[in-house]
């Protein structure tokens, strides 16, 4: 059995009764790297050399009884847009190639002061646009479930490192679903917590106004107990929430009852597959078995949050990536005869198809002549979007759905075809464009490939959210079956 099996607080236990030490941990990590990473192909860097250092000093303090935090020696991997202290990050494309960060991201300062092991880098698609981790400048991450599928994107990595066992949990990031989609399609847990409740800083930007941090974990103790750590207000980023941050641990009581649920008729209707419904409708069965309520209500304008979503992200893409003109950091190319072709041909050659698409379409909406139909009617769509959220929660304590409209599609099947593949997004994009927060837990399976069920919640109610998905997960054994790699 994998140490990884455990969940975090067993580990702690055994870590301070002497029974493994954080070099097992580490060791276990590595290890596990070296038989199946070159099929998965999860990881961009590694960082052993530090992270073998940092397992001794942390086992020379357990030695001396020092206290350390519940997370203290375990093995993570972040995300490659989260930027690391002369720890290579290159958000999966070629432009950042070289970049070595001379500071930490403030989430990878909390996870230190957690005392955590930081395993490596994870792979991505290219700045986080992408929903199959095809778009990475670098390698293409496969599904630990069948390594023919994709793992989702654009946290592709993160959440195929958890379920092919590499780390105990990692950091993803989510802009339209980037965490939970790829926990969805690996079958494990993944949450996006409320716009502004862990710190941006030092996440190289895709779009502001949506991208947020967040856990990918095997379990929802687990989860909860790493988006506590990485939780907080932040001097350094003016869009983080002076909100207290509550021990999420404590609300997974295992009690739902009176629990009042949501499940729009839009998540369960036209392009959601039989097996993506009726996984949905069984997790429905068990929440009301433990005494949980749910009704069909309606979010009538979601069926505008693709079109909504693609013109705002792209329009914050295209002003956010023009700092990357070869000028000041990264790749630039060698053979432009003056300064205007330098800036072009870096671009040119340094960003992939996907991102020019997306700077093409941002600067397109943001133009003169089009900002007003295209980029302010997008804003006032995602007002209307925001409020039927609203709505529903104030007579509902959660919102209930698919977290994907299918399981995991073949690597390949869909690259040419970059509207089918945005359509991948469409059950989790509305949340970021309201700002709420939602997890997705195992929920089922469709031809060996995991289902999700996404839990809604409301603003700064990731509490509530835990405790439902955590009273599911106690109630089905979806989160304990493991990928045969």
């Amino acid at each position: 059995m994998s140490l990884f099996e455990h969940k975090v607080s067993k580990l702690h236990e055994l870590l301070h009764k002497k029974e493994i030490s954080v070099t097992d941990l580490v060791s276990e990590s590595y290890k596990q790297i070296g038989q199946v990473e070159d099929k998965v192909k999860s990881f961009l860097t590694l960082n052993e050399e530090n992270a073998r250092t940092h397992a001794q000093e942390l086992d020379d303090r357990l030695v001396k009884g020092e206290h350390t935090s519940i997370l203290a020696g375990m093995p993570i991997g972040v995300k490659d847009n989260i930027v690391t202290k002369n720890l290579r990050t290159t958000s999966g494309s070629k432009i950042l190639e070289n970049f070595d960060p001379i500071y930490d991201a403030t989430v990878v300062e909390k996870l230190q002061q957690a005392e955590t092991v930081t395993i490596g880098k994870l792979n991505m698609d290219e700045f986080a646009m992408g929903s199959s981790n095809e778009n990475s400048a670098y390698q293409v991450t496969r599904n630990p479930w069948n390594l023919e599928y994709v793992p989702g994107g654009s946290s592709g990595g993160s959440a195929a490192s958890v379920a092919a066992g590499e780390v105990l949990f990692s950091l993803g990031s989510d802009t339209g679903g980037s965490i939970r989609q790829p926990a969805a399609y690996c079958g494990v847990v993944g949450l996006k917590p409320t716009y502004g409740r862990v710190s941006r800083f030092g996440l190289i930007a895709f779009a502001s106004s949506l991208d947020q941090i967040g856990p990918i974990t095997n379990t929802v103790e687990d989860n909860a107990y790493l988006l506590e750590a990485i939780s907080g207000v932040d001097h350094m980023d003016s869009t983080s929430a002076n909100v207290d941050v509550p021990n999420f641990v404590n609300s997974l009581t295992g009690d739902i009852k009176g629990l009042k649920i949501a499940v729009p008729k839009e998540y369960l209707g036209e392009g959601v597959n039989e097996e993506a419904k009726n996984s949905v409708l069984e997790a429905l069965k068990v929440l009301e078995k433990l005494g949980a309520t749910w009704e069909e209500v309606s979010l009538p304008h979601s069926k505008y949050a693709l079109a909504t979503y693609y013109l705002l992200s792209s329009s914050e893409a295209s002003a956010n990536l023009s700092r990357f003109d070869g000028v000041r950091y990264g790749y630039r190319t060698d053979n432009a005869a003056n300064l205007i072709e330098m800036y072009k041909q870096t671009r040119a050659e340094g960003f992939g198809d996907e991102v020019k698409r997306r700077i093409m379409l941002g600067t397109f909406s943001l133009s003169s002549g089009y900002y007003d139909a295209y980029y302010k009617k997008a804003q006032k769509a995602r007002t209307l979007i925001k409020k039927d959220f609203d709505d529903v929660f104030q007579k509902y304590d959660v919102i209930i759905g698919p977290t994907t409209p299918t399981p995991a599609f073949k690597i390949g099947e869909k690259t040419s075809d970059p509207l089918t593949m945005y359509a991948n997004d469409i059950l989790t994009i509305p949340v970021n464009l309201a700002g709420v927060p939602a997890i997705s837990v195992p929920c089922g399976f469709a031809n060996g490939l995991p289902l999700g069920l996404q839990i809604i919640g409301k603003h700064f109610d990731e509490s509530t959210i835990y405790r439902t998905a955590h009273a599911f997960e106690q109630a089905t054994d979806f989160h304990k079956q493991r990928p045969q790699l």
